[in-house]
């Protein structure tokens, strides 16, 4: 079996929801372990979420452009 490896990240504001019908969350996260421990980067996310939640992101190097309102 191999091991998968992650670095948890703590939902910090949910921003909006994105993508062509609304089915990606746009999230601001703060890293909680690694070289970018602390960092608050912005990713999205798709499933159920809210503030609070602890997330594991694969990579933490990547951020999203900033979603926009019209």
């Amino acid at each position: 079996m191999s091991e998968e490896k992650g670095t948890p990240a703590e939902i910090i504001e949910v921003v909006g929801r994105t993508g062509m019908h609304g089915e990606s969350t746009q999230i601001k996260c703060k890293i909680l372990e690694g070289v970018n421990k602390g960092r608050i980067i912005t990713r999205n996310c798709i499933g159920p979420i809210r503030t609070g939640d602890i997330i594991v992101l694969l990579e933490t190097a990547r951020e999203v452009r900033r979603l926009f309102r019209r």
